[in-house]
């Protein structure tokens, strides 16, 4: 019977690969179209590789814990000239075993290189390492620990390593520059060390926060007494998450001040055309952010089913992609650790991220009773792209978000 390849689909426009999880077949196996068989993880989401007609499984290319190009063929289903017919698909009659044997060689070079593999099989010697180009011209003092000499970047490029994995190597070239056999002689004092691989979702995070952190940020601080909000939650059923006030605070302060959610492109200040907030959401090895559209528009209470229904997608790992883009900031509870104070980093194309700590009972003057009263008081942190807005702005910004919150009624 005529072979239907399982091919890896494009699961989203910006997501090249994606890791195999897990199969749900084996060889052998009936299957219907558009069944899911194989689960995987792209770095934003699990999702699955469905087929694309009924069948039995006649081969299993595709390995668990390996990534996969899109488009990559992952096995084959046996159909019938009738299902081949009913769902219009394109059979595979050559080219499966040439694509099992490259990715098959593709998954030897990956665990080579992970594990600096020699050719031969064995394991590098950082001792054996000879430098070909001896005293390349550097700036001297602070600036040559900055300079990567191009064998140390193709080094680096075969390890697989960005700039930021080498800053704990303390450099013996020129300027404090890092050689390759500074870098060789670092992966051998590591060697024995307990170590596991990242995940997609890890490495995902790992790389927004290496792009964000090529801006100038900074934070400020602003406290905020929450007693009237939490009574005004008390009395709501069902009762709504403490970050859907703060999201929504936040969404109208900015609809009143839009020019601080901007972002810097060349010469120009691009302004928001619509108040979508992501909300910072915890998983397993990493954080998804759901972005909730025009928040500025919709009450606390109109926002709580789908801030819900967000939440459960991520921490399911089923977010759709559409749901992750076009934030123009992002909302944050490290209060929910225990978390007093922090310093959040907004996201790479996002100018504001504001953060809110645990409450704390705390004396605070009160005018009226002339005396020390206890009230619950929380932290709003905004961390912002100082290129875009200064400490003033920002304050009165986050002075704002606190207004709001103090009338949680009119949220």
């Amino acid at each position: 019977m005529p072979k239907i390849p399982i091919v890896m689909p494009q699961l989203g426009e910006s997501i090249a690969e994606a890791t195999i999880l897990r199969f749900n077949v084996a060889v052998g196996d009936t299957v219907e179209a558009d069944q899911e068989i194989i689960e995987v993880e792209t770095n934003k989401a699990t999702m699955g590789v469905t087929t694309l007609c009924g069948g039995v499984v006649q081969e299993i290319l595709a390995k668990e814990g390996v990534s996969y190009a899109v488009g990559s063929i992952l096995g084959t289903v046996e159909a019938s000239e009738e299902e081949i017919e009913r769902t219009g698909v394109s059979t595979v009659s050559q080219g499966v075993s040439d694509a099992k044997e490259e990715q098959e060689r593709q998954v030897e070079e990956d665990e080579a290189n992970l594990h600096f593999k020699t050719e031969d099989g064995g394991y590098f010697e950082p001792k054996n390492v000879s430098p070909t180009v001896q005293g390349l011209p550097v700036p001297t003092g602070k600036a040559g620990a900055h300079y990567i000499s191009p064998r140390m970047r193709a080094r680096m490029n075969e390890l697989g390593l960005r700039a930021a994995d080498i800053s704990a190597i303390a450099g013996s070239g020129g300027g404090g520059r890092v050689t390759v056999e500074d870098l060789e002689g670092f992966l051998e004092y590591i060697s024995e060390w307990p170590a596991s691989p990242a995940s997609p979702m890890r490495l995902a995070v790992a790389d927004a926060m290496r792009r964000s952190w090529t801006r100038p940020l900074a934070t400020v601080g602003h406290p905020v007494v929450m007693d009237k909000l939490l009574d005004h939650r008390r009395e709501q059923y069902p009762k709504p998450g403490l970050t859907l006030y703060v999201l929504r605070a936040f969404a109208l302060a900015l609809a009143e001040h839009p020019s601080a959610a901007g972002f810097l492109i060349g010469e120009k200040i691009v302004h928001p055309r619509s108040f979508d907030i992501g909300c910072a959401v915890q998983v397993e090895d990493g954080v998804m952010v759901p972005v909730i559209r025009h928040v500025d528009t919709k009450s606390v209470s109109e926002l709580s089913e789908e801030y819900s229904e967000l939440v459960d997608q991520s921490r399911d790992r089923r977010l759709p992609e559409a749901a992750t883009k076009g934030g123009i900031a992002t909302v944050t509870n490290f209060g929910t650790f225990g978390l007093t104070w922090g310093t959040p980093i907004p996201l790479p194309n996002e100018t504001l991220i504001l953060g809110i700590s645990a409450g704390v009972k705390r004396p605070v003057w009160s005018d009226e009773v002339n005396a020390f009263i206890p009230v619950t008081e929380a932290e709003l942190a905004l961390t912002f792209d100082h290129r875009v807005i200064d400490g003033g702005d920002a304050g009165r910004l986050l002075k704002r978000v606190a207004e709001l919150l103090s009338k949680p009624e009119d949220l």
